[in-house]
């Protein structure tokens, strides 16, 4: 399974933004992870193939993620972005054969199911 992540650019201050994430395959699980600039990877949320959703405590208020599965593409609707939301944005799944569910699936750094990544989308919020 490859994945392709679209949707990153510039927004200002309290803006919106959607990031999507084309799956070439079937997933159990996938998730959207992100990486500022000299910080360690963070989790932001996890969705099955199936629609049941976690996420990070702290990204549920501003952060939804869905999934579409007739087009194999996650979403990541950003609300409300602040400068400090600056990052690399990672799509990242579980291979096929890996039945990832339940407690498995989930946004925790590191989680040792998603295996597969893709090459990421930078969001930048700047005025």
């Amino acid at each position: 399974v490859q994945l392709v992540e679209s949707g990153g650019g510039l927004v200002q201050p309290g803006g919106s933004l959607r990031l999507s994430c084309i799956a070439s395959g079937y997933s159990y699980c996938l998730g959207w992870f992100r990486e500022e600039s000299g910080e360690e990877r963070e989790g932001i949320a996890t969705i099955e193939w199936t629609g049941s959703a976690t996420y990070v405590e702290s990204m549920k208020a501003r952060f939804t993620i869905s999934i579409d599965t007739s087009k194999k593409t996650v979403y990541l609707e950003m609300n409300h972005l602040q400068p400090n939301d600056t990052a690399i944005y990672y799509c990242a799944a579980a291979s096929p054969h890996r039945v990832v569910t339940g407690s498995f699936c989930h946004p925790g750094v590191p989680n040792e199911y998603l295996d597969l990544w893709g090459q990421g989308t930078l969001v930048t919020v700047s005025s």
